[in-house]
């Protein structure tokens, strides 16, 4: 299985999630966890994915969820499962 975090961050607005699933959705990206929290109007979620069925190139799911984090005024960062372990290895 290839799994995926998914880590969006900004201030919370309507539609966030919504527009981040149906992306994924889209690309046949399917949702194994997902821990989602607010804290005085700033939106965070953090989401494990598995990434077996895309049909995209990884770099360019990753351009395409940065780009749509700009258009909806967050940040959308996306890390293979080992390489965010070994940068959160203590």
């Amino acid at each position: 299985m290839k799994k995926t975090i998914i880590t969006v961050v900004g201030k919370d607005t309507v539609g966030i999630i919504a527009r981040v699933c149906t992306y994924l959705a889209d690309n046949k990206i399917n949702i194994l966890d997902i821990s989602q929290t607010i804290v005085q109007g700033y939106f965070n979620m953090m989401m494990i994915v598995d990434m077996n069925q895309i049909d995209k190139d990884f770099g360019i799911i990753v351009k395409e969820l940065d780009q749509l984090g700009e258009n909806i005024g967050v940040i959308i960062k996306c890390q293979k499962e080992e390489i965010f372990n070994q940068m959160h290895r203590i």
